[in-house]
């Protein structure tokens, strides 16, 4: 029976589908199931005190929703503040990787000498571990014996005492300037490797009929890299938005208001505060708001190529 069962079986069309099953039941464990316990959790009242027994924590409803959107209450202007906070980070951080990692890729697109070992260069913030690259950064900002100040105060004498660069409005300086340190090798990479399909053909023949650098740059470079570029700003935008290594390696789990990211917020509600019920309310709020980036981002995307 089981030989005429097998012998049934067409296994052309099965064999696809058996492959791609460990990867299906992996999502479902490591990203779809946490997310549906995360939605549930942001509709009960899951406190320290239902910790070790979440089934018998009391149904909120959209409670949690209606103090985390309360604006006049604390806890909103918190999360406002923090989504204000986030914004800004996540487009200066996406705009001046983007641009530096396109500059980058422009600059090596041709052939010379050094272009090998600068590629090399150029990468090592992106491949360096982010918790070890952050830590660095974070021994150089120190006020006292930090290697910046003493670039800055001692060396160029461009500030007459040392600046704290890890509390008050600097922090959010400093934030940016690593994220950006670690971001725009990615937007450097995918650039350089999107430019390869481009044919040097186009380049000759725009310059034999008298195109400029910059011309060549912006309807040949530019032109044929939109696909590239507008992926690209959406994925460093989502994962911008969401950063959380950065802020707590540099600040800890009290960064200054201006550094004061949603993600930080939500680990505060949650880990600290030890409510995780406000704490899921506010990560739902955050994965509907890309979520709608992201349509929003397809929508335009459809209407452009069509």
């Amino acid at each position: 029976m089981s030989r005429r069962l097998a012998g049934r079986v067409n296994w052309n069309k099965v064999t696809p589908y058996l492959l791609i099953l460990p990867a299906i039941l992996f999502e479902l464990l490591i990203h779809v199931t946490p997310m549906i316990v995360g939605v549930w959790m942001s509709f009960v009242n899951l406190t320290r005190f239902f910790i070790t027994n979440w089934l018998a924590a009391p149904v909120a409803g959209f409670a949690n929703y209606s103090i985390v959107l309360n604006f006049d209450k604390p806890l909103g202007r918190q999360l406002a503040q923090s989504f204000g906070v986030t914004l800004a980070f996540a487009v200066l951080t996406v705009g001046l990787s983007f641009i530096l990692g396109t500059l980058a890729a422009i600059v090596l697109q041709r052939q010379f000498r050094a272009r090998g070992p600068l590629r090399t260069l150029f990468l090592i913030p992106y491949a360096l571990p982010a918790y070890a690259g952050i830590i660095t950064w974070k021994f150089m900002l120190q006020r006292d014996n930090g290697l910046i100040n003493q670039l800055l105060v001692n060396d160029l004498h461009l500030f007459d005492q040392a600046p704290f660069w890890l509390i008050g409005d600097n922090a959010f300086v400093s934030l940016v300037v690593v994220s950006i340190w670690h971001q725009w090798p990615f937007a450097f990479l995918m650039t350089m490797a999107g430019m390869q399909s481009i044919p040097d053909e186009l380049y000759e023949a725009a310059a034999i009929d008298g195109a400029s650098v910059w011309r060549q740059i912006r309807h040949i470079t530019f032109g044929m890299m939109r696909p590239v570029n507008t992926v690209l700003v959406l994925l460093l935008f989502l994962w911008t938005f969401r950063e959380f290594n950065t802020p707590f390696v540099l600040f800890g789990s009290a960064p200054a208001k201006s550094a004061n990211l949603l993600v930080v917020t939500i680990y505060n509600s949650s880990f600290i505060q030890w409510n995780f019920g406000l704490g899921a309310a506010m990560s739902v709020l955050l994965m509907v708001f890309l979520i709608l980036v992201s349509a929003l981002w397809a929508l335009w995307n459809r209407r452009v190529h069509n």
